[in-house]
């Protein structure tokens, strides 16, 4: 390859682990990594923040799987990153940030910009390590990829300082090493069959992991070969087909829901790809005595209200296949889920026609999944939407809702949605966010416009943070500090190239929706929204009543 300089090394082994993008700022202490990139196969994405490049990143790694890369430069670049890497390393997203650093001749004295980046990343990765010398940096990157991409993903940090990424380096690259499946024990597999085989209500919870591990073909058998409804996590959503009719939907709102009816009948519990940071299971087994199946690519996490009677640990798919061919329930009465399933599908049919204006959450999210298909990808913000979304928003397949629920950062759908767009540029992407979500990254609309990546962004306007409102109005009778003003959207997307909408009656959603994804270029929905729903569902959950034998 002739003589590099580590930078330029660096860039080499990000090429060899087969990265196509990476999301970032220039600044001073990453210009050797810039000069690197402008003669790469990589194409570099410049952002307007350093968190939405981050969220780029985070999105782009968890549909595809392979490390997003992510670029900053020292001190405020890479305090403005980890917001988005720490999304990423709670939600289980393979991400690589690389931060640009003093050189190594400052780090001893008080210096410009300096802080211990390797220290502050830590709390929010897997690993993290500086390059310190530049023969490392092949071992470096290849180990950065191995643990961001191995289950359970996350992010990895790598700081260069200025010094170190100019300097001449030689090294070897590395080949990405091939792992094989890891199988559970056939002791576990048959411990797990026994204990359905006696279950009388038994009832799956779909996580995160079941998507990750591309289970859910698998999961569908095992569910429609056995008998057993299925309910998924926010982040389980596609899991399996939510028009099957054993799919319960989605469950972990907090407070009570029709669903929550499931959980308080089952006798037993097969948890499949669930990582505990998506939904509390002190939430749903706040007393422990819910007997738990569990089944995953990695041990069972230690908590007080999640005790499994048997740990499946290995392929989820193989798993899934190895128990349905040890059990027989053809003794049990089928079962009686239908009842609650049509309760919940009644509930969600009935806003079909609602006229009411401002728009109900409910009918505004039943008019999008009217308009989307089944592949197409909806990037869900945080916020009173996403609750409302969680419980109505459903999916045929997987990673075509992603929600945020392990870090739970607001600003993820604008981002997120230009990176699904890369990843799928066939398919139709809506970012789902609130007015106050919107107002934290909308600056990306710019970069949107800027690589081509015509999507949708919906903004559920209540001219405040709807969900904090929420909590206040259960928890105190009164919110507080909560209200804002928004700048016209229409405007706003207009000044900026894009093209803006604003819904003014019910009737207007789905005419406006198709003509918008239409669009060849970014395009803005100022959407009102009745949250006065929030509190209404909150009352509904209070005065629930689970009937005998659902």
């Amino acid at each position: 390859m002739g003589e590099l300089n580590t930078a330029e090394l660096l860039v080499k082994c990000l090429e060899n682990e087969g990265v196509e993008y990476v999301f970032g700022l220039p600044g001073e202490e990453n210009l050797d990594i810039l000069e690197a990139l402008k003669d790469s196969s990589i194409q570099f994405i410049t952002t307007r923040h350093e968190q939405g490049a981050a969220f780029m990143a985070d999105v782009y790694g968890r549909l595809t799987g392979k490390a997003g890369v992510c670029l900053s430069t020292l001190g405020p670049g890479a305090t403005n990153l980890m917001t988005g890497v720490a999304d990423a390393n709670l939600d289980g997203a393979p991400l690589v940030a690389i931060t640009g650093q003093v050189g190594t001749d400052r780090m001893h004295i008080e210096s410009h910009q300096y802080l211990d980046l390797v220290a502050m990343f830590a709390p929010v990765t897997k690993w993290n390590t500086q390059i310190v010398r530049p023969s490392n940096t092949p071992e470096i990157v290849r180990k950065a990829f191995k643990i961001a991409q191995s289950e359970k993903p996350g992010a990895v940090h790598i700081d260069l300082p200025e010094n170190i990424a100019a300097m001449p380096a030689s090294g070897k690259i590395l080949k990405q090493d091939s792992r094989e499946k890891t199988y559970s024990s056939m002791a576990t597999i048959k411990a797990a069959a026994e204990a359905i085989a006696r279950a009388k209500n038994p009832l799956v919870l779909a996580g995160n992991g079941a998507i990750r591990s591309g289970a859910s073909v698998a999961l569908t058998e095992f569910a429609n070969k056995l008998d057993i409804p299925v309910a998924n996590s926010f982040m389980g959503k596609g899991a399996i087909p939510y028009t099957d009719p054993l799919a319960l939907w989605t469950v972990g709102l907090q407070q009570r829901d029709t669903i929550s009816c499931a959980f308080e009948q089952t006798d037993l519990l097969i948890v499949v790809g669930y990582d505990l940071i998506e939904y509390s299971p002190k939430k749903w087994n706040p007393d422990g005595n819910i007997p738990i199946v569990h089944i995953g690519n990695n041990p069972a996490e230690i908590d007080s209200s999640y005790i499994p009677l048997v740990e499946v640990v290995g392929d989820i798919s193989d798993s899934l296949n190895e128990i349905v061919k040890r059990v027989d329930r053809s003794h049990h009465k089928p079962s009686e889920i239908a009842k609650l399933r049509r309760e919940i599908q009644a509930n969600y049919d009935s806003y079909a026609a609602d006229s009411g204006f401002p728009i109900k959450p409910q009918k505004l999210i039943y008019d999008l999944r009217e308009v989307m298909g089944p592949e197409d990808i909806v990037i869900c913000d945080v916020g009173a939407h996403k609750m409302w979304m969680a419980r109505h928003y459903h999916c045929n397949a997987p990673n075509t809702c992603l929600i945020s629920n392990g870090f739970a950062a607001m600003g993820i759908a604008i981002p997120g949605a230009l990176a699904a767009k890369l990843v799928h540029p066939d398919k139709k992407v809506v970012a789902v966010t609130g007015d106050g979500g919107f107002m934290m990254n909308c600056q990306e609309l710019e970069t949107a416009l800027r690589v081509n990546t015509p999507f949708v962004t919906l903004i559920f306007n209540d001219n405040g943070y709807g969900l904090i409102e929420w909590k206040q109005i259960n928890q105190f009778g009164q919110p507080a500090f909560v209200k804002f003003g928004n700048p016209d959207f229409v405007k706003f997307a207009e000044s900026m190239g894009l093209k803006g909408y604003r819904v003014e009656s019910a009737s207007d959603l789905i005419p406006i929706l198709k003509q918008a994804m239409a669009d060849d270029v970014p395009s803005v929905i100022d959407c009102p929204v009745d949250y006065a729903e929030n509190i209404r569902l909150s009352q509904k959950s209070g005065d629930l009543t689970c009937l005998s034998g659902v």
